[in-house]
């Protein structure tokens, strides 16, 4: 099955919420995949700013956030989300990156509507908006690249209009409705509910996929109030990234105080991981084992050790 089969599958299933969880790298995706995550997020912030270290203020190139969403499609099989952020420049710009998107592998592909040159990360103080024909076109140019190379391919809308200048809940509810029926977007998100009574306004707006971030609640949902809600998937994109920047600080607070002891006792907390003698994933050095299947192959006289 396609990645965006997949992901399209994942979507529409009934009494089940699909988590989508952020992959800081490629390597960290095998890890999620391998614990049972079933699609992930390469987010400009929680991926291409650990790649890069560059803000979350849409000046990482097309090019740089397809190559880095690339290799994490190829390391996995579960689908993999891109943050197209506004596009990266008008219709032509959008459709090229659904072009580049489908031919990298990904599965689907998060557009929002705010201004390409005033881009801002979620819960920013002073975000715009554009109007809701440039937000429409937007979002129509990408659905219309679809429909000509994958329609199976995932096609998300991030509204952003909550806490938006000129913005507010009824703007939100006209846009999300505009954008799943004008549009024809397969999934819209609503960026910064102040409760969960507006996500429910939400749902009562939008027949079909739906998602909602943890905004201005006091604590993100669980899956099971999710389900309760309506709602297709949670937004967890930000869990993986901040347990391995917490577990790295925390660890390299213990280093500069103890040393390498405190390494010894890191590995007497964790014994039961692959990564240090445990069992439970065959992760072994990447690469190792297809190398001697492909010299057994290729090199079937060479003696071994």
């Amino acid at each position: 099955m396609k990645p965006s089969s997949k992901l399209k599958r994942l979507l529409h299933r009934k009494g089940k919420v699909l988590a989508v969880l952020g992959a800081p790298n490629a390597f960290h995706a095998k890890i999620m995949e391998a614990n049972g995550v079933e699609a992930c997020f390469v987010g400009t912030s929680i991926t291409g700013g650990n790649y890069t270290g560059l803000p979350d203020l849409g000046v990482l190139s097309m090019s740089e956030c397809v190559d880095i969403a690339k290799w994490i499609a190829r390391s996995v099989k579960i689908p993999v989300i891109l943050d197209g952020d506004t596009g990266h420049g008008g219709i032509m710009a959008v459709r090229r990156l659904v072009r580049e998107c489908i031919e990298a592998g990904l599965a689907g592909l998060r557009l929002d509507d705010q201004p390409l040159e005033q881009k801002r990360r979620t819960l920013s103080a002073d975000i715009e908006i554009v109007s809701r024909e440039e937000a429409v076109a937007r979002y129509r140019a990408a659905v219309d690249m679809r429909d000509e190379l994958d329609p199976d391919f995932v096609i998300m809308s991030q509204c952003y209009a909550r806490n938006a200048v000129g913005g507010g809940l009824a703007e939100t509810l006209k846009r999300l409705r505009l954008y799943e029926k004008e549009a024809g977007v397969d999934w819209v998100q609503f960026e910064a509910p102040h409760s969960v009574e507006e996500i429910k306004q939400a749902r009562k707006a939008v027949k079909g996929p739906l998602s909602a971030m943890k905004g201005l609640l006091p604590r993100a949902l669980t899956l099971k109030e999710h389900k309760a809600l309506g709602l297709n998937a949670a937004w967890y994109t930000f869990i993986p990234d901040l347990v391995l920047k917490v577990a790295a600080w925390s660890f390299l607070q213990e280093f500069q105080r103890k040393g390498i002891a405190a390494w010894y006792e890191f590995l007497d907390k964790n014994p039961d991981t692959p990564f240090t003698g445990g069992k439970g994933w065959k992760w072994g050095v990447p690469g190792l084992t297809e190398l001697a299947e492909l010299e057994a192959r290729y090199f079937p006289k060479k003696k071994r050790g």
